[in-house]
């Protein structure tokens, strides 16, 4: 193996290790920094419980979370806000449900704050297979951060009292003496609300509006997370902020692998957090892997007030739920407004449609994950199967690639070719390094190679391997999508999981690990052959340990990538030739000299 290629395969290595294991490093900062909060928290335990028992706003400028906003810029944006206590007033009326539902979402109402209780996706099921009386579609549990709950306004707190006005198939009307509320269920999982408030209510009212809560699902991969897109930051510019990657919220959500924030020992800490973020937010979503509650159309221009409860069942800190409000300073001066909720599944087109794209959370590689999750929608129109459509995509990806991949091989054959010259090269000039240089770069020349030719392939499947990987960790097309013997190919196989250790048996990256090893073979390489033998070994190995645990559609798609790239080598070794470098020039020693008459007489002939 020579140098460049010792370079790249080095290099591809601390890249995919850098980037894998980032969230890791991430997962153990916040760890200790847990840790070192643990203490301090303890003795905010009581301020806490203060404000989960005030009866007004005024405690929460002492809580966690809320310095920032306090230092903004209009600190009255927040001693206003009535309705972040969850002091909950008596109802006056016995509780009533109301039920808007169509093909793909199911909402029970309750009179009760005119709030959405609970969501039934009618088109994902719980746990693999179909739906069934056994096997349920999912269920969002919304009552205990009921969505649509609006507080601030005298006389709407987040229990007041409604009645059913219009109930139709598609839409219901909730009304008391301060608010008239029409809600409306649309395609794609969207919820049109329009509002009215009575000439009663003051204008300069502050109020908090619930986009509901996401749990953190039974998958180990599952996450929870809060996105927003920030109006306009210090500079003046607007972008979207993922506050599971920084920010006061990051130490409370899920990070890296497994759905948790840290490790550390959280018995001190309380069952319940509330943090405030400042700044104008034009929309605001919560999620999990592969659900979102969304709002839209409403500007929080006091920004939003996040509540994380953790699951207390464990010792270590693990977030159970999370749930939103965005937050207004005053009403409209028409006294209507109107918003949407998105309330359904993490899927591209739906959420690009309302302008919550980067819900997705593609980062830097969204422009080519855009478009991969649309080839893979698009095979699996044409056969409705996921494994199906990842091999058709693999084949895809590989033909684009194939110019580029054959004029590497190629030109590793010929670097192999050139070895001995090369060789020859480095020993007349050991002495002369500039010359040697020369010498070198004029055989490049004269045979037509490039010695990074190999490298140009492996730096661009990088990109593309990261874009797949963000596609299909977060992809809910792929939740509970089968294959052969594969049950969902968004987890790894985890095959005979009861008795198999590290997780249960896994399949394809044990056949892409010998795949790995037969393309090594087929490869050609130059250089120290023990050293090849070793990378042959070492490679694979790394490659298996990255793997094992990863989504099935990511292990289906290298292992298929990496079979056609053994065909694709094992075809050029067969089908080129090498021409040796000496060719045409034959050595004076084994040319046959022509037999003269003179040489038969004295018996030479």
């Amino acid at each position: 193996m020579n140098k460049s290629e010792k370079l790249i395969v080095t290099l591809l290595g601390l890249v995919l290790v850098w980037w894998i294991w980032q969230s890791v490093g991430d997962q153990k900062k916040a760890a200790e920094t847990q840790s070192r909060q643990a203490a301090a928290r303890a003795s905010q335990s009581k301020a806490v419980k203060d404000l989960k028992d005030s009866k007004g706003t005024k405690d929460l400028k002492d809580s966690k979370g809320t310095k920032d906003l306090k230092d903004s810029k209009d600190p009255k944006d927040l001693k206003d806000v009535k309705g972040l206590n969850e002091t909950k007033a008596v109802p006056r009326a016995p509780e009533q449900l109301a039920t808007l539902k169509n093909g793909q979402l199911e909402l029970t109402f309750s009179t009760h704050g005119a709030v959405i209780k609970k969501a039934r996706m009618l088109q994902y099921a719980e746990r693999p297979g179909a739906i069934s009386d056994s096997n349920p579609s999912v269920v969002l549990d919304l009552s205990a951060s009921p969505a649509l709950s609006l507080s601030g306004v005298p006389g709407l707190d987040a229990d007041a009292d409604y009645v059913v006005a219009e109930s139709r198939a598609d839409a219901v009307v909730f009304t008391n003496a301060f608010l008239r509320r029409e809600v409306s269920l649309k395609d794609d999982y969207r919820i049109e609300v329009a509002e009215t408030f009575a000439q009663g209510c003051p204008l300069d009212a502050a109020t908090a509006l619930s986009l509901g809560s996401m749990s953190l699902g039974s998958s180990k991969n599952d996450i929870l997370s809060i996105d927003s897109w920030i109006v306009a930051d210090e500079k003046g510019k607007s972008h979207v902020e993922h506050h599971g990657d920084d920010g006061p919220l990051k130490s409370y959500l899920a990070g890296g692998f497994g759905g948790c924030s840290g490790s550390s020992d959280a018995s001190a800490m309380p069952p319940r957090q509330k943090v405030a973020i400042p700044g104008a937010r034009s929309w605001l979503a919560v999620k999990n892997r592969f659900f979102v509650t969304a709002l839209t159309g409403l500007t929080g221009d006091s920004g939003f007030v996040a509540t994380i409860d953790r699951d207390m069942a464990k010792r270590e800190y693990v977030p159970k739920s999370v749930a939103a409000a965005m937050m207004s300073s005053a009403l409209p001066e028409s006294r209507a407004r109107s918003y949407v909720l998105y309330l359904g599944p993490k899927k591209q087109k739906l959420l690009w449609n309302l302008g919550l794209k980067d819900v997705m959370e593609f980062g830097m590689w969204r422009w080519l994950c855009y478009p991969m999750v649309w080839v893979l929608n698009f095979f699996n129109s044409l056969i409705p199967n996921y494994g199906v459509a990842i091999i058709l995509m693999t084949i895809l990806v590989r033909l684009l690639f194939w110019p580029l991949t054959h004029k590497s091989t190629v030109g590793m054959r010929k670097m192999q070719e050139i070895q001995p010259k090369l060789k020859e090269i480095q020993a007349k000039f050991k002495d002369n390094p500039q010359r040697m240089q020369q010498e070198t770069w004029q055989l490049y020349r004269d045979h037509k190679v490039n010695p990074l030719s190999s490298c140009l392939p492996m730096l661009v499947q990088i990109p593309v391997f990261i874009a797949l990987f963000n596609v299909l960790r977060s992809t809910v097309e792929l939740r509970y999508a089968p294959f052969l013997w594969i049950s969902d190919l968004s987890e790894p196989e985890a095959l005979f999981a009861s008795w198999f250790p590290f997780g249960g048996l896994n399949i394809l990256p044990l056949f892409m690990t010998g795949l790995t090893i037969l393309q090594s073979a087929f490869t050609p390489t130059s250089g120290d052959k023990n050293q090849q033998r070793m990378m042959m070994i070492m490679m694979p190995l790394f490659m298996l340990v990255m793997f094992y645990n990863f989504p099935s559609a990511l292990s289906l798609y290298w292992a298929l990538s990496t079979a056609f790239g053994v065909v694709q080598a094992w075809w050029i070794r067969k089908k080129y030739t090498p021409t040796p470098v000496n060719a045409g020039v034959v050595e004076p020693d084994s040319v046959e000299m022509p037999v003269t008459r003179q040489m038969r007489r004295h018996g030479k002939g």
